[in-house]
This record gives C-alpha cells, sequence and structure tokens, in this order.
C-alpha cells in the first residue's frame, strides 16, 4: 500500500536533513511543499528530482482528493513544510486526517524543530511544556492566552513574527510581572543565531532598543508556585483591560467585562482601567 511521509526538514541549516529524510524525499513520486520555492532549495540540495506540488493553508482541502487518487495509484508521497515539522503551525492536518480515515501508511520522520530547539536550549524547565502557536493579534482572544500564559503551571513556547515580538513582550509583561523568565531565540540554526535569556522586563527592553529580524521562538517560565493569587489575578485583569482597550473599547465598557469576565470586583476593575488610561496619557 502506498505511504503518506512526513518528513521535517532543515529550519536553517540544510546540513540539519536526516540522511532518512534525505532517502525518502529521493525515493518519493511527488514533493507536496508549503511553498514549492523553498523546497526545491532543498530538493536541489539533495539531488531529490520528484514533482512538487504545493499544498498550503488556502489549497489544502481541495488538494485532498488528488493526494488519495495518487496513493490509490500506488504513489509514495512526501509532505514538507517550509522549515521544521510538518503540521506544527503549518497547514496539513486536514490531509492526514483523510489519509489515516482513508487507510493507507502514514510515517512521520523526526528532525528539526524550532518549539524543541528553542525549548531545551532557553534554560527553562523541559519537563513539561505547552506549544500555544503564533498569538492572537488582538481582542478578548489575545487577553485570555495572555491570562493563560500568566497562570501557566508549564513552560509555554510560541512563535512570533519579528515586527509583532516588542508587543507581545509588553504584553507577557503586564500579564505575568516584569521579573517572569523568558528566552526569545531568534534565527535558529542560522549564521545569526541568538539567544536573549532573561527577564520579560529585560528582554523588553533589549528588543525595544534592538527591533528582532528574522524567525523569533518565545519561551516562558512557568509561573511561580509562591506567587500569590492576588497578584496573579491583579496581572490578568491588567492585561485583559490593556487588551480590551487596545481593541477598541471603552474604558468604561473595559472594566465592566473586566470583573465579568475574571470576577474581580468592579472597584478594582476600575482602578486598574483607570491607572491604564493615565498610563496611555
Amino acid at each position: 500500500m502506498a505511504t503518506l511521509y512526513l518528513v521535517s526538514t532543515p529550519i536553517g541549516n540544510l546540513d540539519d536533513l536526516s540522511p532518512r529524510a534525505a532517502g525518502v524525499l529521493g525515493s518519493v513520486t511527488r514533493i507536496l511543499a508549503e511553498d514549492t520555492r523553498r523546497t526545491r532549495i532543498l530538493a536541489d540540495h539533495i539531488g531529490a528530482s520528484a514533482p512538487l506540488v504545493s499544498l498550503h493553508e488556502h489549497n489544502e482541502a481541495e488538494r485532498i482528493g488528488k493526494v488519495l487518487e495518487w496513493l490509490a495509484a500506488g504513489e509514495d508521497l512526501a509532505l514538507v513544510s517550509d522549515a521544521g515539522t510538518p503540521l506544527v503551525s503549518d497547514p496539513g492536518a486536514r490531509l492526514v486526517d483523510t489519509v489515516a480515515a482513508a487507510g493507507y501508511t502514514i510515517v512521520p520522520l523526526p528532525g528539526a524543530s524550532a518549539v524543541l530547539a528553542a525549548l531545551v536550549a532557553s534554560g527553562l524547565p523541559t519537563e513539561r511544556f505547552v506549544f500555544l502557536g503564533f498569538p492572537e493579534r488582538k481582542g478578548k482572544a489575545r487577553a485570555r492566552l495572555l491570562e493563560r500564559i500568566s497562570g501557566a503551571e508549564e513552560t509555554v513556547v510560541l512563535f512570533e513574527s519579528p515586527q509583532r515580538l516588542a508587543a507581545l513582550l509588553a504584553d507577557l509583561e503586564a500579564a505575568c510581572g516584569s521579573g517572569r523568565r523568558v528566552a526569545v531565540a531568534r534565527e535558529l540554526t542560522k549564521i545569526h543565531e541568538e539567544f536573549v535569556r532573561g527577564t520579560l522586563g529585560e528582554a523588553g527592553a533589549h528588543f525595544a532598543e534592538n527591533p528582532a529580524r528574522g524567525e523569533v521562538t518565545v519561551v516562558v517560565s512557568p509561573a511561580e508556585a509562591g506567587a500569590s493569587d492576588d497578584q496573579q489575578d491583579e496581572e490578568a485583569a491588567r492585561a485583559l483591560a490593556r487588551s480590551l482597550m487596545d481593541g477598541g473599547l471603552k474604558p468604561s465598557a473595559a472594566a465592566k467585562e473586566v470583573a465579568r469576565a475574571l470576577g474581580v470586583a468592579r472597584n478594582t476593575a476600575y482602578r486598574i482601567v483607570q491607572s491604564l488610561s493615565t498610563d496611555r496619557t
């Protein structure tokens, strides 16, 4: 029976491609790629000549039928993302689910992962962690994310664009406190690889003066077991209020929503909103 291989590709350094992965990419009938132009560089590097077929978030649904036809015809296929492990903040989940339901063999080839590379070099706890992908940009969804990170019992790993990194660090500092530990990994495995380790306050100040460039992964330490519930509640309320007002909600409406969503006293919610409003003037 035909096989769909999920092939992890380098996140920067082409030499990180495993011999097994190179062998599979050189033997399959077709390679499904998020960006065929980027994958062509890798294919040429290892001498893989299989045709490249685009599969990205905008055409995944319509590609599934064709993929099933190829598998039914006995063709072995490989799925790759632009960089790293397929399906991790990349398309392919619907395809894999459908192929598995159809009874075809699916073989993962482990390899490079920005999530794991950043985590193990962060200096933060690795026993338990959660990957939350790219943060929502604004509104209640972002506020809920910040609240979750604020009280997280495990290390949190995030992706972020360099243009939005400073804003994310500022929001995390407001939600978690300036002393929460963080590691920001930039350009992993590439020539200009960089780790900035320290507190959220220190990392925020660094990237405010030195705008990030390239691929960024953020690792945030768990909430301290000794942190007071009142402090965490206040930080979560501030983060939610800030996000709501950034989304255009008036201070009075933001205060009511903070009180309702988090169960804090109304006078506390109004005090927090008022302090944020004062900071902006």
